[in-house]
């Protein structure tokens, strides 16, 4: 299993092409890029080659998938990559029914078969709001992996937790549409404030080994992508996440 880390986690700490060299020197795989990179998609693909690594997954917004498809291909094609994830609603666009998460699932259905026929895969990356109960009992990620049954799934592991989930379970029962997922970690109650309560992977309070045995025996998973959403430290968060990994 390859070893990235979104790039999402150096926000505060670019620029990126520095923060992929620095990843190459301690060992990482490859690197997933988000909207922030797009704009230096060569300078970004140039720093990888430099560093030894691979991008083989990308986060696009869902609009751009529907509107722009061979925008997207073309994208891909600079970074290397070959996975599309759609990562993100805001708190305005997330439907409060039921049906709402089912006309998001058409619209997912539809990039994936816009892109499929680029030659690129393409799924949802979760946080906590798709897995938490709507008022009527449904759970939005499960109407998503339901309604669109072609598309692939990143899962947060932590925002699973955080939205009240449990992780195996939930690899148990949809680890065949995992194809990557994100290696991250919460701290316990009370600590960390200032990194908004999460902690470097493989360090808080999820069962990491657990987790990891399970996405390799129940799953598709190719790619372990370290994220940290608000690291106050970030040389040290990526050291961790590499060590981490190493032991799982």
């Amino acid at each position: 299993m390859l070893l990235s880390l979104q790039l999402y986690s150096a926000r505060n700490y670019t620029p990126y092409t520095d923060v992929i060299a620095k990843l190459g020197a301690l060992g990482y795989d490859a690197a997933e890029g988000y909207f922030a990179n797009f704009e230096e998609a060569r300078a970004t693909r140039a720093a990888l080659d430099a560093a030894g690594m691979k991008m083989p997954s990308i986060h696009v917004p869902i609009e751009m998938c529907e509107s722009d498809p061979d925008g997207v291909a073309e994208l891909a094609g600079v970074f290397g990559a070959t996975r599309i994830f759609a990562p993100y609603l805001t708190p305005e666009e997330r439907p409060a029914e039921a049906q709402g998460w089912r006309d998001l699932a058409a619209r997912l259905a539809k990039c994936h078969e816009a892109l499929a026929a680029r030659g690129l895969s393409f799924g949802w990356h979760n946080h906590d709001f798709e897995i938490t109960p709507l008022a009527d009992g449904s759970v939005p990620m499960e109407i998503l992996l339901t309604e669109a049954p072609k598309i692939d799934w990143e899962p947060d592991i932590a925002w699973i937790v955080r939205g009240g989930g449990d992780p195996l379970d939930w690899i148990a029962r949809h680890g065949q549409r995992i194809t990557a997922a994100h290696f991250k970690d919460i701290a316990p109650a009370g600590e960390k404030a200032d990194e908004d309560g999460w902690a470097d992977a493989g360090t808080g309070t999820l069962d990491w080994p657990a987790i990891f045995a399970a996405l390799k025996a129940q799953s598709r998973c190719e790619i372990l992508v370290a994220e940290h959403d608000n690291p106050n430290d970030f040389d040290r968060f990526a050291r961790t996440a590499r060590d981490s990994f190493a032991k799982l």
